[in-house]
């Protein structure tokens, strides 16, 4: 039996591998000419014998390193954000509409430059030991690369300076075995991928599937340059109307609108997601996966995990202050929709980016562990009453740049199969 060894190694490895075909050649083409030359006779007194061919054998199926299904399963991996160099965005129309008018000075103040470095130490303080507890609870942790956020850049379409990349979750969709980079909205935020690109290269030559949504060039056009946002009661009017900040001129959509329960996904239309971008992830993941959208009595829809968590199996945290217009076909489908109660964060701590609701952007370590704010009790004993395990972690100054536990992560792997949990 003949055993050929397989070279690697450039050209050199090419040459030994056209060597070696060549002397298979000679020596299988002499094999056939003698066998040609014995007589018939010969033949037909040999019994005919099939020729036996050593099997390949199939490559090692190595199980992939993404894979995630729903907000429960237990957790196996995660990628938590970086607060490091974060930088306040400029203050464009699509930040103004993004925000509350009690702000606009801290931005018009502060755009495109650092946070305030004090708050800004206390945060990354933070962060760092959440990732600390998740190890403890047996969570492999990833980390974003650290970038310097403060370089101006420049398209043909616009110029803007960078944010940070302490939200994965508004970048980054799991889908199974897949990552989807989402194409975002802000202009201060079209280069934040870079940030995970060297690790999303690795999850992909480790066998995960990868796929870009298609970036949208932010020109003007993608913006409602004249868009009325004085007052709440403005914006109230506006989403009631559908109106938004974001234009249909192309798709766009960040990750953390979108929230899966399975084989089902619910998203909403917001300031940073368009219907576009919501038909591009519907095509994308058609036939497998089912995506619903739904909506709230909300004036400023941005991110549907402060408004509508699903935090297990047919369990979902419904925002009280922003209830869903569609919450019945929960109810028919047999879920059991919870109230969290009012958040105890305190009206001078500053939430610059998000609201006070950030206490029910929890993360589910499994269904029954949940990693919630230290400091939110009330929501604490909701969970115990419910019969999950809290892991409390002090973020407070981690949500001023504007999440909660959900938000400052993306699940990359969890334990479990493709389930349907919505009828």
């Amino acid at each position: 039996m003949l055993r050929v060894r397989c070279l690697r190694g450039g050209s050199r490895g090419a040459e030994a591998a056209h060597l070696i075909g060549a002397m298979l050649g000679r020596v299988l083409h002499g094999q056939v000419q003698r066998t040609f030359r014995s007589s018939s006779s010969a033949v037909a007194a040999q019994p005919v014998h099939a020729v036996q061919v050593d099997p390949v054998p199939e490559p090692v199926a190595q199980e992939c390193p993404v894979c995630s299904y729903n907000e429960w399963d237990p957790l196996e991996e995660v990628i938590v954000g970086r607060a490091e160099n974060a930088h306040v965005p400029p203050f464009t129309v699509e930040v103004k509409a993004n925000t509350y008018e009690k702000h606009w000075p801290f931005y018009q103040k502060y755009g495109g430059q650092r946070f305030p470095a004090d708050h800004l130490r206390k945060a990354v303080a933070e962060i760092e030991e959440m990732c600390n507890i998740l190890r403890q609870e047996g969570v492999t942790v990833k980390r974003p690369e650290p970038i310097d956020w403060s370089v101006e850049y420049k398209t043909p379409d616009f110029t803007s300076s960078g944010m940070y990349a302490a939200m994965p979750r508004d970048i980054l969709m799991v889908v199974g075995n897949e990552i989807i980079e989402a194409p975002m909205a802000w202009r201060a935020r079209f280069f934040e991928y870079r940030a995970y690109r060297p690790m999303i290269k690795e999850y992909f030559r480790r066998g995960a599937k990868w796929t870009t949504a298609p970036k949208p060039t932010m020109a003007d056009e993608l913006y409602d340059q004249d868009y009325p946002i004085r007052t709440v009661e403005d914006r109230h009017k506006l989403a009631a109307q559908g109106k938004f900040v974001t234009t249909e001129h192309e798709p766009c959509f960040d990750a953390a609108d979108f929230i899966r329960a399975g084989r089902d996904i619910f998203v909403q239309r917001s300031q940073v997601t368009n219907y576009m971008g919501i038909e591009w992830m519907r095509r994308h993941l058609a036939p497998d996966y089912n995506i619903h959208i739904i909506s709230f009595k909300d004036p400023n829809p941005m991110h549907i995990d402060a408004t509508f968590n699903i935090i297990g199996p047919g369990l979902v945290l419904s925002n009280p202050d922003r209830p869903c217009q569609q919450i019945d076909m929960f109810k028919k489908a047999g879920w059991t929709i919870v109230k969290p109660p009012t958040p105890l964060i305190p009206d001078d701590h500053p939430l610059w980016m998000s609201s006070k609701w950030l206490s029910m952007n929890v993360l589910m370590l499994d269904e029954k562990r949940v990693m919630v704010e230290a400091n939110e009790t009330t929501i604490q004993k909701m969970f115990e009453d419910l019969g999950i395990q809290t892991v409390k972690v002090n973020i407070r100054h981690a949500n001023s740049l504007g999440g909660g536990f959900h938000c400052w992560t993306t699940d990359v792997r969890r334990r479990g199969t493709l389930q349907s949990y919505f009828h």
